[in-house]
């Protein structure tokens, strides 16, 4: 019965060591191919060299470490005395006690608390791996957090999560019982976990790895330290990793070392602990020495830590950090350093004589305590000497203390976040616009903005739909030359846009039609887009389409267009989206059934996809692996395929530029272009709709810059992406070279990134300063544009985003697009602008500029407008709008049962010298809503009109006559 249970027991263990080879082999199989289908399998193979490498060798040294000591543990344990075997052991090579005896009380508590400590660890520790090896591809950023080492300060953190959580507790208490049950096999089996789950770990910030060994340097120092930045930023996040793993190691390996000896020698049973012999305290003297090795490494790293101290008024090094705990923190790691030396030593020095412990009552005790007692008194006293710095020398005068840290964390701040770069312009706010000045305004005037996505996308919804499993989850703002006549010469008119994309969501598909063949073979791709300009309205007060519908007859397959010249000036090559920001399903094309392409009357139109997309699944071998991979088995039945038939999947934008990528962090609002790229399919046609993704490079270490309510504190728009709607080419190119994050990738991956010169001129034509970064740049200028340190401490000056009324309730004005001429400017271009309020005051203070094209891009402005003047802000102007009674009785009105007035987003536009308020009103039904323009008003000074039409507002205002 045993050799058969053994035998099972072997078959088992085979079993499943086969199928987590073959998962990996299928795993490994199917990214290569993907990978190689975008041209980037150098990238996963660097990629997968060094993630393999380290998890080999971390997992490999630690188990060395941890199975190695409790080997020895084992062997110098005392034995039990029913083992004949052990008991010669004893006389053989174990000493006799050199410490004082347990008794039965104090022996239980330190054993109770070791295995709370090894639980706590472990799950600690497999939290952190799982963190880190299941990204959220939905988030802006892949990247894992930086994983902190086990100690004193994680239990606030651990505790409350167990107490809360009823299966952590389950968990602790269970790994608790296993110990107290087999100890000897458990703490070798929590061993090997340890080793995989460190190797996991490290494995998993391979990202971290690389930038350490191929870091660029910054040429950039702090002031404390004169170091380069690249050592805050690629080189402690490593070291923090080593203290990650080492640290965990050692103090397990201690742990379990400890209660190696205390259960053995039937300990519990006789209810006493003879003592620790030579041997043992020997073990425990390096083991120690190690540990607090680690401990010094990490007082060590605290110090070059204190310039992202987020303590005090200073975000970083401040004056009792730089006075006070850096030089405990150093003094901390010496006297660290010195107990582990001195450890050491006592764990290789020659046994003692034994006639001086057998002379005594009690056993001889060569262990001292008082280099401990020492350092733990250091740590007190550091943190009592840094309270009264604080206190008595810095809070007194603190202002004077803290200047020159203050001008620190000032620059730093500015620079990481690149505000630095702007550029001041004034303005006064109050010029005297005229009929003269809006014609030499023109291009502004024809493309202020009374339509906001929000109305947009519900007119979409109600007219552009056109079936249930079509949808049109964003709606972005861009620019277009428009072709036109003058004469017997065409010109361009530069336009603003909304560009929405007709995308196919199959969650919407009717639950009789969700099928197997209907999921990956019929509904395949989205059709086509609308685009409508920002400034016009059509009958009945609804949206005008330059695109929309499908087709325009029953036949024919284009997009709809309002004239020819719009044909001209819009490409509508090939319309279909295979992949797009709502492509969730896998898919087969060019199989024998028919894609649904669009709907054409009372039938559908149907395609065969010709693009370059996907990886050929005809052969049996190519039809189990992604069977398998995906755990699709309809795949190897279906009688639907070809020799020709190609698999795309992994088609959501979002999900995959994150796993090319993923130590990108990424904007959250891709957008949609229609431009010649230079892509074709099958056939030579050319493709035109991309998506365009910017994506940036971020870092937590930047020192002294303060990231407010955000994980980072640097951040540069380092990197657009460029991705083909149609054949789902990837193409990353570098906007920032002067970026040194981006610089080192670039160096990690040489083949990844393209500069931004290689771009197809037409579609970068396209490329727009991305409203995330901007919205953190204006986030960060409300106190950082203050750089006197004295205004800064006294946030005399500091601003606030000011908020507006949509519809009934209050929200932030947010960053909106216009296509303006700035001040300093000699024709227009397209900007991204956003304006600013003092705290304590309604009035417009200030408005930051970002200008998108050209030479120009990435260019920041700040104008401010003169202090002693009032000039009205957003929720002023909001005011006299609903205090003026003709326009608060209208829409009291029509606020009746059955409609409700929707006041949307308030525009402050500065033209020359002056600023000109826009808001749009919508209306729109209780029940199927379908939201109309139907009024425009526009303030001017200290003058309010509500019309039907801009054109009509800016006649009101300027007592044009109609």
């Amino acid at each position: 019965m045993k050799r058969f249970t053994s035998s099972t027991l072997k078959f088992a263990l085979l079993l499943s060591a086969i199928l987590i080879i073959a998962a990996l082999v299928i795993v490994l199989s199917a990214e290569i191919l993907w990978f190689q289908e975008l041209g980037y399998l150098g990238t996963l193979s660097r990629r997968l060299l060094w993630e393999f490498a380290l998890l080999v060798v971390v997992t490999g040294l630690s188990l060395w470490f941890a199975l190695g000591n409790l080997h020895l543990a084992e062997r110098w344990k005392w034995p039990n005395k029913n083992s004949t075997r052990e008991v010669h052991q004893l006389s053989v090579e174990v000493d006799i006690p050199n410490s004082r005896p347990l008794k039965l009380p104090w022996l239980l508590i330190l054993v109770c608390g070791f295995h709370l400590i090894i639980g706590l660890m472990l799950l600690y520790y497999s939290q952190t791996a799982i963190r880190i090896w299941t990204p959220d591809f939905n988030l802006p950023q892949v990247i894992p957090p930086l994983p902190l080492a086990f100690n004193l300060s994680s239990l606030p953190r651990l505790l409350p999560q167990i107490a809360e959580n009823s299966w952590k507790f389950a968990v602790t208490a269970l790994i608790f019982g296993l110990l107290a049950y087999k100890p000897r096999f458990w703490i070798r089996a929590i061993a090997i976990v340890f080793s995989i789950i460190f190797g996991m770990a490290v494995s998993g910030n391979w990202m971290r790895v690389l930038q350490y060994f191929y870091a660029l340097p910054f040429d950039q120092v702090d002031p404390q330290f004169q170091i380069d930045l690249e050592f805050y930023v690629f080189q402690i996040p490593f070291w923090r990793l080593l203290d990650f793993w080492l640290g965990g190691l050692c103090l397990y390996t201690l742990v379990a070392v400890l209660l190696t000896y205390l259960l053995a020698g039937n300990s519990l049973t006789e209810g006493k602990f003879p003592g620790f012999s030579r041997n043992q305290l020997r073990h425990l003297y390096g083991l120690s020495g190690a540990m607090m090795l680690v401990v010094s490494i990490r007082h060590w790293l605290a110090r070059y830590e204190l310039v992202n101290s987020p303590y005090g008024v200073v975000y970083g090094a401040s004056f009792t950090d730089i006075h006070v705990r850096l030089p405990f923190e150093t003094l901390h790691a010496i006297f660290a350093l010195l107990i582990a030396v001195w450890l050491f030593y006592k764990a290789i020095q020659p046994p003692k004589d034994k006639w001086r412990s057998l002379r005594k009552k009690r056993p001889y005790v060569p262990f001292s305590a008082w280099p401990f007692y020492l350092y733990l008194g250091f740590l007190i006293l550091g943190l009592i000497m840094m309270q009264a710095t604080q206190s008595l020398i810095v809070q007194p005068n603190e202002l004077a203390r803290e200047t020159p840290y203050l001008k620190r964390s000032i620059a730093f701040t500015r620079n990481a976040f690149n505000l630095d770069t702007i550029e001041p312009v004034q303005l006064d706010g109050v010029g005297a616009l005229n009929e003269e000045e809006l014609k030499e305004n023109a291009l502004t005037i024809d493309n202020i903005r009374v339509w906001d996505t929000r109305p947009l996308l519900k007119t979409n919804r109600q007219l552009q739909q056109i079936r249930l499993y079509y949808a049109f989850p964003n709606a972005d703002y861009d620019r277009y030359s428009i072709l036109t006549n003058g004469g017997d010469q065409s010109s361009t008119k530069l336009q603003q846009v909304m560009i929405a994309a007709r995308e196919l969501n199959y969650d919407e598909v009717p639950a009789e039609a969700k099928t197997w063949v209907n999921k990956h073979l019929v509904y395949t791709h989205g059709y086509g887009f609308t685009l409508s300009p920002v400034n016009s309205v059509a009958s009945g007060g609804l949206p005008y389409y330059f695109v929309k519908d499908i087709g325009n007859d029953l036949s024919e397959e284009s997009l709809r267009t309002s004239s020819e010249a719009i044909r001209e000036s819009i490409p509508i090559n090939i319309p279909r989206i295979y992949y797009g920001e709502l492509s969730n399903t896998y898919i087969m094309t060019n199989g024998k059934v028919k894609e649904l392409d669009f709907p054409r009357g009372q039938d559908n139109a149907y395609n065969t996809y010709d693009g370059k997309g996907g990886i050929s699944i005809g052969s049996w071998t190519q039809r189990i692996l992604f069977s398998a991979y995906l755990r699709d088995w309809q795949m190897l039945f279906t009688r639907n395929f070809t020799p020709d038939t190609r698999l795309l999947f992994r088609r959501n934008i979002n999900q995959r530029v994150r796993r090319l990528a993923p130590f990108l962090r990424f904007d959250r609002n891709p957008y949609l272009v229609t431009a010649d790229g230079g892509d074709t399919n099958l056939e030579g046609e050319s493709i035109s709709l991309y998506w365009m993704i910017d994506a940036y490079t971020t870092s937590d270490r930047y020192p002294y810059s303060d990231p407010g309510q955000r994980n980072f504190n640097y951040i540069r728009n380092s990197v657009k992406i460029v991705v083909d709607a149609y054949n789902g080419d990837v193409d990353f190119y570098i906007a920032d070279p002067s970026d040194p994050i981006v610089k080192t990738w670039n160096h990690i991956f040489p083949n990844l990134f393209k500069p931004l010169a290689e771009m197809p001129p037409d579609l970068h034509r396209h490329i727009r300063y991305p409203e995330d970064m901007f919205s953190t740049q204006s986030e960060r200028l409300l106190t950082y544009h203050m750089t006197d340190p004295q205004v800064f401490y006294n946030r005399e000056d500091q601003w606030r985003i000011p908020q507006e009324i949509y519809g009934d309730k209050q929200q932030p004005v947010a960053p909106y697009y216009l296509i303006m001429k700035l001040p300093t400017g000699s024709s227009e271009e397209f900007i991204l602008f956003h304006v600013y309020t003092p705290t304590s005051r309604n009035n417009l203070i200030g408005g930051l500029f970002a200008r998108s094209d050209g030479e120009n891009y990435g260019k920041l402005l700040m104008f401010e407008l003169p202090k002693q003047r009032l000039i009205y802000g957003p929720e002023q102007i909001e005011a006299l709008i609903n205090q003026t009674p003709s326009i608060s009785q209208q829409i009291s009105l029509w606020n009746r049962k059955g409609s409700s007035v929707i006041q949307g987003n308030l525009l402050v536009i500065p033209i020359d010298q002056s600023l000109l308020y826009i808001e749009p009103l919508y209306l729109e039904a209780t029940e199927n809503s379908l939201p109309t323009l139907t009024r425009v008003i526009a303030a001017y000074e200290d003058k309010i009109v509500m019309k039907p039409s801009l054109e009509e507002a800016l006649d009101g205002i300027f007592d044009k006559e109609n």
